[in-house]
């Protein structure tokens, strides 16, 4: 099976700042990205993706009729089961919103035409919908990505576990730490490391070549992707890969992109004094939206980075190629390619921007691409309204 994934104007927008670098099915959530878990499910030989023009250098886009998901449907046991039957001359939609449908790539996303079947489905609308279910979807991932196998059993004799749901890839180092799956799974990528005196609550999952540093406590409903170094304190976060906060302080209720970097003792709020309703800024209305959580912290765009001792106030955006330092609690919403803090921000321009980029990248043998760099110039363009103080 072929099959495409379909980012609306306004399905992508809502995803932003994480979906200015990526269409919404290459968001991780649990263990996979959204487009793995249905390449398992339906076992699929091929993935498209319609998304915004500018990203479509980077990702393929389809030469015929596919199967077209929306990009931000998680699979459900109950959708997985209707789409193996569907028609092509019917669409699935929930709540009235087309979410799938067999379309040729000319074709509009629209139900006009065609049997409508309404059902009930699991989506990510917003960036803190990740990690808000991000603890049921690594229990989703890790029987899918585990089911028939058997984990490696190099655990050494000074780790402590409790529960039987601990899989690890080959490769996997873990020593003199504590793994707790009683309250769900832990999965531990191919020559992933968790070092001594590390504490890991489940469900939690690591990826491929990443390392929990030395005494880091990570508390359950937490991913960290592949190639990260993560140490600290972190709750109920998700960091998608190649990011390192690498140092003592508090990541919770958040997502961080790819090529972050969190400086030492960095801490994000995630309640509010007052244990109000936390809200966030909603790229899609150009305001900020109450998001119905009372736990919330920190979203980040790719490329962002953060000095020593960084504050993040409760209900933090950044965007892609942000650089925050100084004293004090920066504003709650900084803009794309902004170098500052709470002192206020200036242009942090492209040039000097893909020269860190082409550096850091290096380090994990990856380059920054000239496809890369004119996709990031086109998010320096359309983000620059944002940038308040370049109209001053």
């Amino acid at each position: 099976m072929k099959v495409t994934f379909i980012d609306t104007e306004e399905s992508w927008k809502k995803m932003l700042p994480l979906s200015y670098t990526r269409p919404v099915a290459e968001i991780r959530v649990g263990i996979l990205k959204v487009h793995e878990k249905w390449a398992k499910e339906l076992n699929i030989s091929q993935t498209f993706f319609r998304t915004e023009t500018f990203l479509g250098d980077l990702f393929q886009n389809p030469d015929e009729k596919t199967l077209t998901l929306l990009g931000n449907l998680l699979p459900t046991d109950g959708l997985v089961n209707t789409l193996k039957g569907l028609e092509e001359n019917q669409v699935l939609t929930t709540n009235g919103e087309l979410i799938a449908g067999y379309f040729s790539p000319d074709e509009d996303f629209s139900p006009l035409g065609r049997e409508s079947i309404e059902v009930s489905t699991n989506q990510v609308n917003y960036p803190w919908d990740i990690f808000r279910v991000n603890g049921e979807e690594i229990k989703s991932d890790y029987k899918l990505i585990t089911r028939g196998r058997e984990s490696n059993p190099l655990l050494d004799s000074h780790t402590i576990t409790y529960g039987d749901d601990i899989f690890l890839e080959e490769g996997a180092k873990v020593k003199a730490a504590t793994l707790n799956a009683e309250n769900g799974p832990i999965y531990i990528g191919k020559n992933a490391e968790i070092q001594e005196g590390a504490l890991i609550r489940g469900p939690f999952s690591i990826g491929e070549s990443s390392t929990i540093n030395m005494g880091a406590k990570i508390k359950g409903d937490t991913t960290i992707g592949p190639h990260c170094k993560v140490g600290g304190e972190v709750s109920n976060s998700v960091i998608f890969g190649y990011s390192n906060k690498g140092h003592e302080g508090f990541l919770g209720n958040s997502v961080l992109g790819e090529w972050c970097n969190l400086g030492a003792d960095t801490n994000n709020s995630n309640l509010k004094n007052n244990y109000a309703n936390v809200k966030m800024w909603d790229f899609a209305t150009s305001r900020f939206k109450d998001t119905g959580l009372q736990f919330c912290g920190l979203i980040m765009g790719d490329h962002s980075k953060c000095g020593i001792n960084t504050m993040f106030n409760t209900g933090t955006t950044v965007g892609v190629f942000a650089n925050i330092f100084g004293d004090g609690f920066p504003r709650n919403i900084i803009p794309s390619f902004a170098w500052g803090g709470a002192s206020g921000f200036t242009t942090y321009h492209t040039r000097k921007a893909f020269e860190t980029a082409e550096l850091v990248m290096s380090r994990r043998n990856k380059h920054l691409t000239e496809v890369d760099k004119s996709m990031l110039s086109h998010i320096f363009e359309i983000t620059a309204e944002n940038r308040v103080w370049e109209k001053k």
